[in-house]
């Protein structure tokens, strides 16, 4: 192969690209374009490492490299010493709810803690782990008990909502780890991962009266933060996909609720009151600026997400919140193709060039500007022809590109969505209920 690869790597990019998903190990062998983008959100990064904090919106069309680019943007970070949490929004993962459901996304994000030495995931224990072990270190050499360095470390958490607890379950962490009980062990992690459905079963297990539930997800976020860096780390990034579910909801009262807590969460970083913490929110146009669903239906939002005016005719400004992803060029998709072919091909079997330009030109004719501008059913066609090439040898590629049948992605279909309120035959003005809120009166109609 052109390009030195471990197989496992190399395995894990040809599945991924050919299920139209982004792989989360070997990026940077597929990496192109983007430069400008990645250059603002490496800067982030290491404003965040130095106290500060920043929130990112990634918006792009269906299949234009969101996935990808947040995933990019996450190994960089971890790369440059930050602790990385991520999920994707789903009908039962949301920042505010009122039947679990943000829980639900806080406890999804905190099984998919990475750090550089996990950086697949499941990093939270070793955390913990690394911050009681520093907090003996420490204990021993100026002579102290390691619980009262531990309650030093983690004193300034008091002043944190939810502070005391955090801080409460860390050190029974400690105490678990010193008497070998497993047990005890398994239910500080339970907590600290956001998996305590009730307070009574928290109380029972830990002593403590408070859990992570819907209404405080962003401040245990927080916490989160500032643990990671007790614990040697830089900061944390907050990777959040598939925004447009909360677009989809049919409550407007559910949707306002979820753009509240955006709004929190965008006031907080652009006053410089959080700190060490950053956040990527990746969506599609429709979840930015559709005025009556999206963010810009939330009045507050749209007045500071709004485009810079003066970024037209071919003006770009990187410096705000918002950042759509540029389309690829042709050139670029040229070079991705490459870069796919180096590493499924060896150099004595690799197509000629002038496959890939015949490759592009077909596609070019079957769906036009869509092959560079969404490339994801462009790639996974390529994977696909060159796997049949790779398990058919002699075959003539010139004969197979005719057949390949490429579409343009377009994603989701949104055209059935209609809002619950309006689905009421139009009474009243106000505000729809949340799903999990409404009685049985709810559906009571004259």
């Amino acid at each position: 192969m052109a390009k030195k690869i471990k197989r496992r790597e190399r395995d894990t990019i040809i599945q991924a690209l050919r299920a139209g998903v982004v792989p989360k190990v070997g990026l940077q062998y597929i990496q192109v374009g983007r430069v400008n983008e990645i250059k603002e959100l490496v800067k982030d990064i290491e404003r965040i490492g130095e106290g500060g904090s920043a929130i990112r919106f990634i918006i792009g069309d269906y299949g234009s490299g969101k996935t990808f680019f947040l995933n990019l943007v996450r190994l960089i970070a971890i790369e440059k010493g930050l602790v990385v949490m991520g999920a994707d929004l789903a009908p039962d993962r949301r920042l505010h709810a009122s039947a679990g459901q943000a829980r639900g996304l806080y406890a999804e994000m905190a099984r998919n803690l990475s750090t550089r030495t996990k950086p697949e995931g499941g990093a939270l224990s070793s955390i913990v782990e690394r911050f009681v072990t520093k907090a003996n270190q420490e204990a021993e050499e100026k002579g102290l008990q390691t619980g009262q360095v531990i309650r030093t470390r983690l004193e300034h958490f008091e002043e944190m909502t939810g502070g005391f607890e955090f801080a409460e379950v860390v050190r029974k962490y400690w105490e678990a780890y010193e008497t070998d009980d497993d047990d005890l062990k398994s239910a500080c992690m339970r907590w600290l991962r956001g998996e305590f459905a009730t307070k009574t079963d928290a109380r029972k297990a830990l002593g403590v009266r408070t859990i992570v539930d819907d209404k405080n997800v962003y401040d245990h976020l927080k916490l989160m933060s500032a643990f990671v860096c007790a614990a040697g780390y830089n900061g944390l990034m907050v990777s959040l996909d598939e925004m447009v579910n909360l677009y989809k909801l049919t409550s407007s009262q559910a949707r306002n609720s979820n753009y509240e807590q955006i709004l929190r969460i965008l006031n907080d970083v652009l006053q410089g009151t959080a700190s060490h913490i950053g956040f990527l929110m990746g969506g599609t146009p429709d979840f930015l600026l559709n005025t009556r669903r999206g963010l810009y239906s939330y009045e507050a939002l749209q007045t500071r997400l709004a485009e810079n005016q003066f970024a037209k005719n071919g003006l770009i400004d990187l410096s705000g919140p918002v950042i759509t992803l540029a389309n690829l060029t042709p050139e670029d998709m040229r070079v991705l193709l490459e870069n796919i072919r180096s590493i499924m091909q060896e150099p004595e079997t690799m197509i000629p060039d002038e496959a890939l330009d015949s490759f592009m030109h077909h596609c070019s004719n079957r769906i036009g500007e869509a092959y560079f501008k969404t490339p994801r059913n462009t790639v996974t066609a390529f994977v696909n022809l060159l796997s049949i090439l790779e398990q058919n040898p002699g075959t003539n590629w010139a004969n197979l590109i005719e057949a390949i049948e490429v579409a343009p992605d377009g994603g989701d279909d949104l055209s059935d969505i209609v809002d619950e309120d309006e689905d009421r035959g139009g009474i009243g003005s106000g505000a729809a209920l949340d799903s999990e809120d409404e009685d049985d009166l709810a559906s009571f109609k004259l």
